[in-house]
């Protein structure tokens, strides 16, 4: 397995401490044959299929110093920056988010999404369930089985995390994690050539002959799955050429300085990768909140500005639905220690592309920001969203390790105002 380590420890309240990696994801054939997804590609007559790319602002970002500013409210509510306007009339975000207000037209935010549980478990955002359920990255590769390029449906460039996991739909179906000293181990060792590495896949499969045979729980065919995806990246060599920022000329490369993962997801999507997950800082401000603020949102703002320009200025704008959020907001009320806690009843998450309508705030909150005031949505109904999007019916169903069918989402309504 290879990992690239990007150094930087994450630690949350709860005392986990977690060091980022930045992480090739790749699963095998499951779910549709290679012959079915081009069928199915030829039948929507589109050329590719959507992506998704998730960023996840850890710890919670909170909403009121973000995209639902209360410049109204109390002092010790109200919080330090002032809301500036967008280009979209009536649209005002966070002064430190000058990059964005000039293409709101190209980005929406849902203010009043309530989030089912206060703590450091991303698991609902990225399965739709507090525990328990495949992340929507495994449940792309599950029905989107191998890409025709070499690529990996499901790349995490982000810290290990259980909302990543594959759940009962199997380890064919978890983000590749390979570990190891970087790109590099996505080409062929010196002297190996393409011939040497399948007498080495073949050698490999006699040698699992035996355990496949005695193996009960499907373990070692999920296994299979994985490793033929592994031996083909490397042989293709398309996912090393997505993860090479070489290729990018140097302005590029200056603009995406420090965020580079943004650049990465740019990328990988472009070469075919169907969902990318990565993070962005620690948002866990118990204390200091404005001081962290200010130091990181202006570092989102141009990462995400230059990922969301990037893709429409190649055409993939209608292609690639762009996710930003936490696992819950934060407390309106400022404590006292200049910072805000955990609170789930309500928070924000930005939108870009897929088709979905732009330039829009959909939903308010009270005007402390403490409770949705209107069009209340769950995270299930934001993926459910997604899902729709990018043509995924999430009402489909899976068998669990007990055989029992259960749905991708069990909450299926979606926000009615991006579609």
């Amino acid at each position: 397995m290879l990992t690239f380590s990007s150094g930087v420890a994450i630690r949350t309240c709860n005392g986990l401490s977690r060091r980022g990696f930045l992480k090739v994801g790749a699963v095998g054939v499951g779910g549709l044959t290679l012959t079915d997804m081009l069928r199915a590609s030829a039948r929507t007559g589109r050329s590719r299929p959507k992506s998704v790319i998730m960023v996840c602002l850890f710890g919670g970002p909170p909403h009121t110093d973000t995209y639902d500013l209360k410049p109204d409210a109390p002092d010790d509510y109200r919080g330090e920056f002032k809301p500036i306007h967008t280009n979209v009339t009536g649209v005002d975000i966070c002064e430190l988010f000058p990059l964005q207000a000039k293409m709101w037209d190209k980005l929406a935010v849902i203010r009043s999404v309530v989030a089912g549980q206060p703590d450091h478990r991303d698991q609902e955002t990225h399965t739709g369930f507090v525990s328990g359920r495949p992340s929507f990255g495994s449940i792309i590769s599950k029905l989107r089985g191998p890409s025709t390029s070499g690529v990996p449906p499901y790349v995490n460039l982000r810290f290990e995390s259980s909302g990543l996991d594959p759940a009962y739909l199997g380890v064919a179906h978890k983000p590749f994690s390979p570990r190891g000293p970087g790109v590099q181990n996505l080409s062929l060792a010196q002297n190996m050539t393409a011939e040497r590495v399948n007498e080495r896949r073949a050698l490999l499969a006699g040698f699992d002959d035996v355990r496949r045979e005695v193996d009960a729980s499907g373990s070692m065919a999920g296994m299979d799955a994985f490793q033929t995806r592994a031996f083909d990246i490397i042989l293709s060599g398309a996912a090393r050429k997505a993860l090479d920022l070489a290729q990018e000329p140097a302005p590029t490369l200056e603009r995406y300085k420090g965020v580079e993962k943004f650049l990465l997801a740019r990328r990988l999507v472009e070469a075919g990768v169907g969902a990318v997950t990565l993070d962005i800082g620690n948002w866990d401000t118990h204390f200091d909140n404005f001081k962290y603020l200010k130091e990181w949102l202006p570092k989102v703002d141009r990462a995400l500005t230059n990922l969301i320009s990037d893709l429409h200025d190649r055409g993939l704008q209608d292609d690639v639905v762009t996710v930003m959020w936490g696992e819950f907001g934060r407390t309106p009320k400022i404590n006292n220690r200049a910072g805000r806690d955990h609170w789930d009843p309500a928070m924000s998450a930005l939108i870009a592309g897929g088709g979905l309508k732009m330039g829009q705030m959909v939903g308010s909150t009270t005007a402390r920001g403490e409770r949705p005031k209107n069009r209340p949505y769950t995270v299930p109904q934001v993926l459910s969203t997604v899902y729709q999007a990018i043509g995924i019916d999430p009402s489909q169903c899976f068998a669990d390790g007990s055989g029992r069918p259960l749905a991708i989402l069990d909450d299926r309504d979606t926000v009615s105002e991006l579609l």
